[in-house]
């Protein structure tokens, strides 16, 4: 989501600042429950200050900020839908929401499937309230907006569908500096090596589990594969799971890098897999092909909408048929090198379609209508 903000707010900077001046506003985080002993009374203490000084902050700081900046602004974009409610706080007929995906919905959208205790459902309430009274939303996918019209959250033509894009910085021209960072996380690159990479959370709906049991799949056929993972830690299970298949000495756990970093790592990769079972657009999938590299997605729609033709795509949570897949896509780079070439013009071509430069013209002709 900040990196949404970010880019928006820079194409806005380079090509609209004759006609705008956007100002990217982020007030600080206040620590009240974790300024004093933070790592006092256990992981879970721990954890509960925390997520209470999250909820202070965005429920009674950032509110009275906006209600307080307000006067400053003639158009509000509030670039993540998990903060809506501070439409409220902003001017609604003059404020446009970024919706990425439904999941923060699904407690009162679909309360069979996602129960929730009663307090997350009153915080959820309120979200989606200010939701509803944004005068435009716009989604990452059509898949996200035919969701919001599904569900009735908002009229179809206060909805518009505006993909993310993707840097230029993501390419599969080699960067001396970037790949020297990724050399020194990774080790140096080799010509026959089989790095298997992921990049985004371990929250549920990214299905690592599935990952990881196709990883050690992988392995019984190519013993020197690793599995390399961007994006911070595994969680508890997680790692149980690798130990119990016996690949945890297999895997390179990275941190979030910069933008150049990461784009040397998916030049590195044999293969970045998407493995999730619910996504709003899938960045990863078009940042992997902008560098030319190999993907394999779960046969999601809004992941076919984003990588198109030039991805491969698997069931959801199919071991075997991914597996397969995997295998496929690596015999196919060892049997026909030159093969390569073709592939990599296809990726390049459907990333091509995805450009920051269009997502902020799109949000302009946005604000243009709010301010009339």
């Amino acid at each position: 989501m900040d990196l949404v903000a970010e880019m928006l707010c820079d194409r806005l900077a380079v090509e609209h600042r004759e006609e705008l001046a956007a100002t990217l506003v982020r007030p600080p985080m206040v620590r009240r429950f974790t300024r004093f002993a933070p790592q006092r009374g256990g992981r879970a203490a721990v954890k509960l200050r925390f997520n209470a000084d999250r909820l202070f902050n965005r429920f009674v700081d950032y509110p009275r900020y906006l209600r307080t900046a307000r006067p400053r602004f003639d158009v509000f974009h509030v670039t993540d839908h998990s903060y809506a409610h501070l439409v409220r706080d902003a001017v609604a007929s003059r404020t446009v929401v970024t919706c990425h995906d439904l999941e923060a919905f699904q407690a009162l959208l679909e309360p069979a499937i996602a129960p929730r205790a009663k307090p997350f459902r009153l915080m959820t309430a309120r979200i989606l309230e200010g939701f509803k009274a944004a005068a435009a939303i716009g989604c990452d996918s059509g898949v996200t907006r035919d969701e919001v019209l599904r569900y009735r959250l908002a009229a179809p033509e206060r909805v518009a569908t505006i993909p993310n894009g993707v840097s230029a910085t993501f390419s599969p021209a080699p960067d001396a500096l970037a790949d020297r960072a990724a050399a020194e996380l990774l080790g140096p690159a080799h010509a026959g090596a089989i790095e298997i990479l992921h990049v985004g959370s371990t929250i549920a709906r990214k299905r690592i589990d599935v990952l990881i049991r196709v990883f050690a799949a992988i392995r019984e056929h190519r013993p020197a594969a690793r599995l390399v993972r961007v994006g911070g830690p595994f969680t508890p299970a997680q790692d149980d799971l690798m130990r119990h298949l016996r690949v945890e000495d297999a895997v390179a756990v990275m941190p979030f890098v910069d933008r150049a970093t990461l784009a040397a790592i998916y030049r590195r990769a044999a293969i970045v897999m998407v493995t999730s079972e619910l996504e709003g657009f899938g960045l990863p999938v078009i940042e992997a092909l902008a560098c030319g590299a190999p993907v394999l997605a779960s046969d999601l729609a809004v992941l076919r909408e984003v990588g198109g033709g030039a991805a491969r795509y698997a069931p959801v949570a199919d071991v075997p048929k991914w597996t397969a897949a995997a295998i496929e896509i690596m015999r196919a780079r060892d049997a026909a090198p030159a093969g390569m070439t073709a592939r990599i013009g296809a990726a390049l071509a459907q990333a091509a379609q995805f450009s920051w430069s269009e997502y902020a013209r799109r949000y302009v002709a946005i604000y243009r209508d709010l301010r009339r």
